[in-house]
């Protein structure tokens, strides 16, 4: 491979599959330039085009929620860490089973005593591990893709805590608010947000104006937005009309 592509190849690795003109353009090279690359690379077998994007052929076979976890992963880090900073040992924590939550799980490793309720098996498991860390995990029904519990039993489960800080991730962000994917996702949001003093918002760039079902929650009940990037002006006129902190990770 030239080093051009070497580089295509790691950009894929690191974050997920990507829609050509992306390519392009964090490779700094034309749209026509990518493609050809693109070609050689997909008659190799080392890429495939799927739905318009081109993603590594080796990470066709890996679940939804895996390939979620690598997309867009150096943005979600920056958010997990710029997050973590606002995060003290000793605090009282609700995280739901987003992809950046569990980001933001891994860059709370060294936090100390950290007291956490969450629905995700993932975060649960990165977090027990921690010194002094106290970690209550919902019941319920498994999700298949991500392990983690949804349904009234994990809702009331996490209707009986009451913690200093909720932070939830997000499908889609528009001037309405925050939205998930999932009825059943929403219902557990907005429960989360019912449970605490303070309420964060972690989401990269590519959640902006993106469609999604479920309607969680207008920025009124959402205290910060922690993101990689300027919104577009519509949500910049709402998070201000509603006195929401913008964090640029």
């Amino acid at each position: 491979m030239t080093p051009r592509q070497t580089a295509l190849i790691a950009l894929l690795e690191a974050e997920g599959s990507q829609p050509i003109s992306r390519l392009a353009t964090r490779l700094a090279v034309s749209d026509e330039t990518a493609r050809r690359d693109v070609a050689q690379l997909a008659a190799a077998g080392r890429l495939v085009r799927v739905h318009g994007a081109v993603g590594l052929a080796g990470a066709l076979g890996e679940a939804p929620y895996a390939r979620r976890m690598r997309e867009n992963a150096a943005a979600k880090r920056a958010i997990a860490a710029a997050a973590a900073a606002m995060i003290a040992d000793g605090a009282t924590l609700m995280l739901d089973t987003g992809t950046t939550t569990a980001w933001l799980a891994r860059a709370l490793a060294r936090h100390r005593r950290l007291t956490v309720v969450t629905n995700s098996t993932d975060i649960a498991r990165l977090l027990a591990a921690g010194e002094g860390n106290r970690v209550h995990l919902a019941g319920g029904a498994l999700h298949p893709d991500s392990a983690a519990a949804f349904g009234a039993e994990a809702l009331g489960f996490l209707a009986r805590f009451r913690v200093g800080l909720t932070v939830i991730s997000a499908a889609a962000l528009d001037a309405g608010g925050v939205l998930d994917a999932e009825p059943d996702e929403a219902d557990l949001a907005r429960v989360m947000l019912d449970a605490g003093e303070r309420r964060m918002v972690v989401a990269d760039a590519s959640k902006f104006l993106r469609p999604a079902l479920a309607r969680v929650a207008g920025f009124d009940r959402i205290g910060d937005l922690v993101t990689d990037a300027a919104p577009p002006p519509a949500i910049a006129a709402a998070l201000e009309a509603a006195g929401t902190r913008l964090h640029l990770a």
